[in-house]
């Protein structure tokens, strides 16, 4: 009987939240009349991670041997106060004109009309659209390069070095054009924060897969001295 009443007296407490939240709508809001955010230290951690370590970490070894030791970090240690000062510039424009109660900038272009303005918020969207495309294309050709390699690979591995295995990146890139498209149509992509979080895995991946190859090529040179 203590039981139950526990449970009653919960769920009737459950109810009294959900009345007075629905009673009180701008406890579902935030202070600018937007849907309260839910993000996390762990999902915006992930969110900086993906956006910090991406594919490109697996040509970074070769680019750091084209360069050399000395110029190859030099580069490194500029860059990477590079992307620390436009991450804190960038923090610092979340909101305009005052940095703690000004009214929030959700998108590059928000920040440019706030702060410039002007034909700048133009330009800043040519920017980005260009970018977006180009970023979208470049993976595109990417991903069915990679899927024609491993099915080359599989073709050698099971009929022999010198058999035919000729093949078409074209229906590889029409997939994943597709497979892009239909998962464009998810309402609030945005709010999918697993996603985030195996973003984040998978750039650890792509950081250890470097790793993993500058190690065994080190370690190759000096066996075959």
């Amino acid at each position: 009987m203590k039981s139950f009443n526990t449970d009653q007296h919960g769920h009737s407490a459950a109810e009294s939240a959900d009345v007075y939240a629905m009673s009180d709508p701008t406890k579902n809001v935030d202070d600018d009349g937007r849907e309260k955010r839910t993000g996390t230290w762990l999902t915006a951690s992930a969110h900086i991670i993906t956006a910090v370590i991406g594919s490109g970490v697996l040509s970074l070894a070769w680019a750091i041997a084209q360069l050399g030791w000395i110029a190859g970090t030099l580069i490194l240690i500029i860059f990477s106060f590079i992307t620390y000062f436009t991450s804190t510039m960038l923090a610092d424009c979340y909101r305009a004109p005052d940095p703690l109660t000004g009214k929030r900038n959700y998108t590059y272009m928000d920040v440019v009309r706030s702060y410039l303005g002007g034909r700048k918020v133009q330009l800043c969207g040519v920017a980005q659209y260009g970018n977006l495309i180009g970023i979208t294309v470049g993976y595109t050709i990417t991903a069915s390069i990679s899927l024609v390699a491993i099915g080359k690979a599989n073709c050698y591995h099971n009929k022999g070095h010198h058999a035919d295995c000729t093949i078409s990146n074209y229906p590889y890139m029409a997939a994943f054009g597709i497979i892009q498209i239909l998962l464009s149509q998810i309402p609030n992509f945005h709010k999918l924060s697993f996603l985030s979080l195996m973003a984040a895995v998978m750039s650890f991946a792509y950081a250890s897969i470097g790793i993993g190859l500058a190690i065994a090529t080190v370690a190759g040179t000096y066996t075959n001295l």
